[in-house]
């Protein structure tokens, strides 16, 4: 026994000089050489037998002399199309760590077990010559779901990236916050607006935020939306496209105002209306509660209302026509306490003319909304301290001052538009990147091309997602529409934005109309009940579907004749 451990360390030590020969004279990586010693090691620590050991450094060599020849046995197969798997990148090895290795794995102990190996990372591969091109969108928002809509699923596989699965419409969302409508009325999930997503074979949703961008090698990262049924959390995974879209939205600005994220809610997402009504119900009854001062009873039922854009007024006027109608009638022991303030470092509604903005003020301090002009200076949980000193306190808090770039489209090495936008030329190209297009409020009109920022508003959004769906129609057309082939294609007209007017609703049956493409040019603005009754028309054959039309008109005829619900849920 003792003359076959010898003839085995002997070969061993044979084997490890060869192999150490072969790496330095350039017969093999590093990398493989250190590979086939921590095979060949791990396989005779395994086994307790010594011919079974001889076997194993039999195979290493083995395994050497395949790596010398080009290393072609250890390759792996080429992915297919479909969900796959790439090794992560393996690191070289000096010919010197090559004995460090062989030295170290004779120190070990024999029972040691082999080292683990390398993790993969699932992938959606390259589309071959003869399928279909995929498009790669990321975002479900105003500019996503149209293009969706649009695009032609003959053409294109389309993949949707996104973290929430459905649209919001964005200009009623004011109005589920006090039960005006249901939550669901103002949603569209993304699968009824494409339904290829859902049917075809070749185009998928995948509920997960997309990362990071490779705009060389033509592929997305994506970490999975947190689930326990997943392999590993966080679970990441990658896309090739043909074509990348990157309509991902913006995020609230807070002007890195302390406080501002952990103490007040916005108002961008079903979620955060949800806990605002969640919020506003239960400090309602609180509030009824035996022993509380007068001044906690005036705190709980502060609601502030930070921003004077059209998000914030309709908002407050939604708000102050919910007190109003429903709460002096259902929660009498406190109805003068409600109080409701609007906070605005300007004018409210600067985008209106100055007969409008005066209307609205007007009305909304008639029905009790009490105007504030100044500037956040911190915010603390239950108290705001402005600029000049004075100190709000609160028992809601809502923030709705504009938007700006997200998180994501900083950390993209994309061109930049002023503001913080990505990049784009008049065909709504990022220009350093082939086959990448950017919409809606994460993108914006580069420098060079001189046009205007567009607004960061629903119709630009939609009318970009129409555009670029007819633009990528004629590519396709042209033999354009595989990745690095756009070059090929004529792109025609650019992209152009014509403002067709705003609306805004101010409560109680009133909200004004401007018509006219900028507030100097000619056309319709007005003001009441009759633009009210144009707004709700509006907005109403806007909605995405039939459906949810239907549950629109319901609400609002429930709400008119029963009142809002007052139900806590949660």
């Amino acid at each position: 026994m003792a003359a076959w451990s010898r003839i085995g360390r002997g070969a061993q030590l044979s084997l490890s000089q060869s192999l150490s020969r072969i790496v330095s004279e350039g017969g093999a990586s590093p990398a493989e050489g250190a590979s086939a010693l921590r095979g060949a090691a791990a396989l005779s620590r395994a086994r307790g037998q010594h011919a079974s050991s001889l076997h194993s450094l039999a195979f290493a060599g083995l395994a050497g002399r395949s790596a010398a020849a080009g290393g072609h046995l250890l390759q792996p197969a080429p992915s297919s199309r479909g969900i796959g798997t790439t090794p992560e990148r393996l690191h070289p090895a000096s010919s010197a760590a090559v004995a460090a290795e062989l030295s170290d794995a004779e120190a070990r102990e024999p029972e040691a077990a082999a080292a683990p190996p390398p993790r993969r990372m699932p992938s959606l591969g390259p589309t071959k010559p003869a399928e279909k091109p995929r498009l790669v969108v990321l975002g479900t928002g105003w500019a996503a779901c149209r293009l969706l809509k649009d695009v032609d699923t003959s053409t294109y596989d389309v993949v949707c990236v996104s973290p929430r699965n459905h649209m919001v419409f964005t200009p009623l969302l004011a109005s589920t916050c006090v039960g005006t409508l249901e939550f669901r009325s103002v949603v569209e999930p993304v699968s009824r607006i494409q339904s290829a997503l859902a049917t075809r074979p070749g185009s998928y949703f995948f509920l997960a935020s997309c990362t990071g961008v490779d705009t060389r090698a033509h592929e997305v990262f994506c970490t999975a939306a947190p689930g326990d049924g997943l392999p590993s959390d966080p679970y990441h995974f990658k896309i090739a496209y043909d074509k990348l879209v990157i309509a991902s939205g913006a995020e609230p600005l807070t002007f890195n105002i302390k406080g501002v994220k952990e103490n007040a809610i916005f108002l961008r997402e079903v979620s955060h209306a949800q806990e605002i009504r969640k919020k506003l119900l239960t400090n309602l009854m609180l509030s009824e509660n035996p022993g509380l001062s007068e001044e906690e009873k005036a705190r709980l039922l502060h609601c502030v209302v930070v921003g004077g854009g059209p998000t914030g007024v309709e908002f407050s006027g939604e708000l102050s026509d919910f007190i109003m109608r429903d709460v002096r009638e259902r929660y009498a022991h406190v109805k003068d306490y409600v109080k409701v303030t609007l906070i605005e470092a300007n004018e409210i509604l600067s985008s209106f003319d100055i007969g409008l903005r005066q209307y609205a003020t007007n009305h909304l301090s008639k029905y009790g909304v009490k105007l504030v002009r100044g500037i956040v200076k911190e915010v603390k949980p239950g108290e705001i301290t402005l600029s000049d000193g004075t100190r709000v306190p609160y028992g809601l808090l809502v923030w709705s001052t504009g938007v700006g770039p997200s998180e994501f489209v900083k950390s993209l090495d994309l061109p930049k538009s002023p503001g913080g936008r990505i990049g784009v030329d008049e065909w709504l190209r990022v220009p350093s990147a082939p086959d990448v297009f950017a919409l809606g409020d994460c993108a914006g009109f580069l420098e060079q091309t001189g046009k205007p920022v567009l607004p960061a508003l629903a119709q630009v959004a939609e009318r970009e997602g129409r555009y670029l769906a007819r633009l990528l129609g004629r590519v396709a057309a042209q033999g354009g529409s595989k990745a690095h082939c756009i070059g090929k294609a004529e792109l025609g007209e650019p992209f152009v934005y014509k403002h067709i007017g705003s609306m805004a609703s101010v409560g109680r049956y009133k909200a004004l109309v401007d018509l006219r493409e900028n507030k100097d040019a000619k056309g319709v603005s007005m003001a009441g009940f009759i633009s009210w009754l144009m707004w709700r028309s509006a907005y109403l054959t806007r909605v995405v579907s039939w459906r949810n039309r239907f549950y629109v008109a319901v609400n609002w005829a429930t709400t008119l004749v029963f009142g809002r619900d007052n139900t806590r849920i949660g």
